[in-house]
């Protein structure tokens, strides 16, 4: 009797373990992320910046969470020099030990009024710690995903990580949500706050276990079999390929500023200024990332039709339109017509970051590409992630809340333009100009 052949797996399939390590650090990313901004928005400013006015209460610990997008860069300089040098697994394991040991110690904290002054250096020192691992994870998760991908699946395997964004986002906005449903505000602003940030520690060691379950990325291995690696890779990132650090840093603002516009700022902005109910809120923010998923499957097809490329550009066009809508429809203090917006919003750009990942790749040598992607896309963030909401938090404070869209307008300009003038690189750049091949 002749025995059946199994049939081959496809490629997500024979690829699972790979795509999970990815999507899991991204996950985990996005989560500490998120409960960080949620607790921003809603218990850090009382908590640890005490102020007679609430509203210098919320400017401070916003600007706490904008502290991350500076360690970011930062982040992705230290651990994308290993990752161009060691190799992308080992330096993965370690990014997220750095975030996940960070945002887990925040749970313990003291507040101000048990230590005073040292409590809100703590955090930012924690919050420092948090940007200095997600500086180094994302770039990492992208590369693993992309470096592994089967022809033609190249973005959709690349938008893998950014999926982990609507995961972390649902798991955070839930747990907030059904926190501040079943707890006393006395009982929820005094330890409940505190178990979102006890769980990172579960979702790290879930983490750790996948992530050391896998091998080295085949693009990454066949490179350092043909030469040897930078010896500073941010000095010949800089020599070599400065021109894509500026434009791909320009392709990612948009993705950020749409990102926290419409997330743990829009919360502080409708519950602060607008007043809205904050559970409402919330609750609406709990569907707003099934649209921002649905926008990533979208535009990860469309690029793998075409080029990575092509839906970051016009999602960012779309978001720019967005944008012109974004400050009137909160403003109206209607929940319907602002959730209407915020998902439409998170539709759009789902379409545009979805292949930020895929599309950065593209602009450097495999060599450099970990430092190079993770770099890019994090100065996008300082400029998008925490310049443009901090900007915004002060148009609020002139009186002209519904102005803040025009900083999404901005920045769906400035990533459009960075798409336009980017340039791919090479197949022969994986060589350096000055580092001849092994056994040459």
């Amino acid at each position: 009797m002749a025995q059946k052949t199994a049939a081959p797996a496809g490629p997500i399939a024979a690829n699972r373990r790979v795509l999970a390590a990815a999507m899991i650090g991204s996950t985990i990313e996005y989560y500490d992320f998120f409960i960080y901004g949620t607790a921003a928005a809603l218990v850090f400013g009382p908590l640890f910046f005490p102020a007679q006015d609430p509203a210098a209460q919320v400017l401070f610990s916003l600007m706490t969470f904008g502290l991350a997008f500076v360690a970011r860069p930062l982040g992705s300089i230290l651990f994308g020099h290993f990752g161009d040098r060691v190799g992308r697994k080992v330096t993965l394991v370690v990014a997220l030990l750095t975030m996940g040991i960070s945002t887990t110690a925040i749970a313990f904290l003291p507040t101000y009024a048990q230590i005073g002054w040292i409590a809100p250096a703590m955090l930012c020192l924690l919050r420092f710690g948090q940007g200095l691992g997600i500086g180094g994870e994302w770039g990492g998760a992208a590369l693993l995903a992309v470096e592994n991908a089967p022809p033609g699946w190249r973005a959709r395997f690349g938008a893998a990580p950014q999926l982990g964004a609507p995961i972390g986002l649902v798991l955070a906005n839930g747990l907030f949500l059904l926190l501040t449903a079943l707890l006393p505000k006395d009982d929820f602003m005094s330890w409940g706050w505190r178990l979102p940030f006890l769980l990172s520690a579960a979702l790290v060691v879930l983490g750790l276990w996948v992530r050391l379950r896998i091998s080295e990325t085949p693009e990454f291995e066949a490179a350092m079999a043909k030469s040897h690696p930078a010896s500073v890779p941010l000095a010949t990132l800089f020599a070599e390929r400065a021109r894509s650090v500026i434009w791909g840093s320009a392709g990612a603002i948009a993705t950020f500023c749409a990102f926290y516009l419409c997330t743990s700022f829009a919360l502080t902005l409708a519950t602060n200024e607008f007043g809205y109910d904050r559970q409402s809120f919330l609750t609406v923010q709990l569907f707003t990332p099934f649209f921002y998923a649905a926008g990533i499957v979208a535009g990860a097809r469309k690029a793998d039709q075409t080029s990575p490329g092509v839906p970051v550009a016009r999602g960012a066009l779309l978001l720019a339109i967005c944008g012109f809508a974004y400050g009137p429809a909160l403003s109206q203090g209607s929940l319907p017509f602002a959730a209407v917006t915020l998902c439409t919003i998170m539709l759009v750009l789902g379409y545009n970051n979805g292949t930020v990942g895929p599309w950065l790749a593209t602009l450097f040598p495999v060599r450099l590409r970990y430092t190079g992607t993770g770099l890019t896309f994090n100065f996008g963030g300082m400029i998008g992630g925490a310049l443009l909401p901090l900007l915004a938090a002060r148009i609020i404070s002139a009186g002209y809340p519904n102005w803040t869209g025009a900083l999404l307008v901005l920045g769906g300009l400035a990533t459009w333009l960075g798409v336009r003038l980017a340039r791919p690189v090479s197949p022969h750049e994986d060589l350096t100009r000055d580092e001849q091949p092994i056994g040459i």
